[in-house]
C-alpha cells in the first residue's frame, strides 16, 4: 500500500540521564532516529507513514519495532537480522546542562542497512521519501541505499526531502560534502540548518547557495535558525516564520520534528507560509518535553501548543 511518507534510516535504543553518565543513576529507555522520529511525527498527524530499516534480532530490536507500531508507522518492511545487534546511543547531561550524545552503533544492524533491504519498501510507493545525511555517513551499503532509495522514488514522480542533518562525529565536512551534493541535486525539498547549507551550495552567502540549489531543480530549501525559527527560498522567493517561544526543556529531536510539521503541511497542499508555521509549532513541542518525539502533538493537539507558547509570554 501506497503512504503519504517513506523514511529510510537508523533507529537505534536510547538511553537517557539526567546528568553526567559517570555519575551513575536512572536512565529512561526508549527509541530514537531522526528519520523514525519524523515518520512518527507525521503519524500522529494523521498520515500513513512507513519506516524502512534494519534492527537485530534482539529485545532492543523489539522495543523499536513495538515502538513504532504503537506509534502508528507502519514497520512490515523493516529487516530484522538473525544474530546481529541493534545499536544504541546514550544520552547525558554535561556540567552546565548541554545534552551530550554518546553512540553504540558500530557493526550494529542499522549501519549494515544495503539496497536490498529498501527495494521492498520502496516498491510499494509512497507520495514523499524522506531521508537524512546520517545514514549515508553510517558506510558505503548504507549510502548506497539511501541513493538507490531517492533514485527510485524519483523515476515515478513522488517528491524526495533531503535532511542534511550532518553529524561531525560521525564524518568530516569534506567527505559528507561529496556524497550529499548529489543527494541534494535529485532532491525537491531540502532542509538544512545555517551552517549546513554550504555543504550542499558553493554561493558566498545563504540566498545565493539556495539559488544555487533552486538552479539544479529543489523545489524548496528550506533553512532552520532555531530558536530565530526558520525560512524557505522558493521560485517565488523567500519566506520567514519565526520560532515559537515556550519554555525549552530539551532542545533534542526539535529539527525532526520541525521536518515533520513542514511535511505535514506539505501534504495537506498548504502554501510555503503555512508549512513553515506547523513545522515551528512541531519544533516548540519537541522543545518543551523531554525526548525526541514523546512531546509531538496530534493534529486536535496544533492549537494547545500555539496557546501554550502564548501562554509562556505571561
Amino acid at each position: 500500500m501506497t503512504v503519504d511518507l517513506l523514511t529510510v534510516g537508523e533507529t537505534m535504543a536510547a538511553l537517557r540521564g539526567g546528568g553526567p553518565l559517570r555519575l551513575g543513576g536512572d536512565l529512561r529507555l526508549s527509541v530514537a532516529g531522526a528519520e523514525s522520529n519524523v515518520a512518527i511525527g507525521l503519524a500522529r498527524l494523521g498520515h500513513r507513514t512507513r519506516w524502512a530499516g534494519r534492527v537485530g534480532d534482539d529485545e532492543l530490536g523489539e522495543l523499536v519495532l513495538r515502538t513504532l507500531r504503537a506509534e502508528g508507522v507502519d514497520v512490515s518492511m523493516a529487516v530484522v537480522a538473525p544474530n546481529e545487534l541493534t545499536g544504541m546511543l546514550l544520552f547525558d547531561r554535561a556540567p552546565g546542562g548541554a545534552t551530550r550524545v554518546h553512540y553504540r552503533r558500530a557493526g550494529c544492524a542499522g549501519s549494515r542497512l544495503g539496497p536490498a533491504d529498501v527495494v521492498p519498501a520502496v516498491a510499494l510507493g509512497a507520495r514523499i521519501l524522506h531521508v537524512t545525511g546520517i545514514t549515508p555517513a553510517l558506510g558505503d551499503d548504507s549510502a548506497a541505499a539511501v541513493r538507490y532509495a531517492v533514485d527510485a522514488v524519483r523515476a515515478t514522480g513522488a517528491t524526495v526531502c533531503l535532511d542534511v542533518n550532518h553529524r561531525p562525529k560521525l564524518w568530516g565536512r569534506a567527505q559528507a560534502r561529496a556524497v550529499l551534493r548529489p543527494l541534494a541535486a535529485a532532491a525537491q525539498v531540502l532542509v538544512a540548518s545555517e551552517d549546513e547549507l554550504p555543504l550542499v551550495a558553493d554561493g558566498p552567502d545563504e540566498a545565493s547557495r539556495a539559488q544555487e540549489l533552486l538552479d539544479l531543480g529543489v523545489r524548496e530549501v528550506v533553512v532552520k535558525r532555531g530558536a530565530r525559527g526558520a525560512s524557505a527560498y522558493t521560485g517565488a522567493g523567500r519566506c520567514d516564520e519565526p520560532a515559537w517561544p515556550v519554555a525549552v526543556v530539551d532542545t533534542v529531536g526539535a529539527g525532526d520534528a520541525f521536518t515533520a510539521g513542514y511535511l505535514s503541511a506539505l501534504l495537506d497542499g498548504l502554501p510555503v507560509g503555512q508549512r513553515l508555521r506547523r513545522g515551528a509549532t512541531l519544533g516548540a513541542a519537541a522543545v518543551a518535553a523531554h525526548g525526541d518525539w514523546e512531546g509531538l502533538p496530534t493534529r486536535a493537539e496544533l492549537d494547545q501548543v500555539r496557546h501554550a507558547a502564548q501562554e509562556s509570554l505571561r
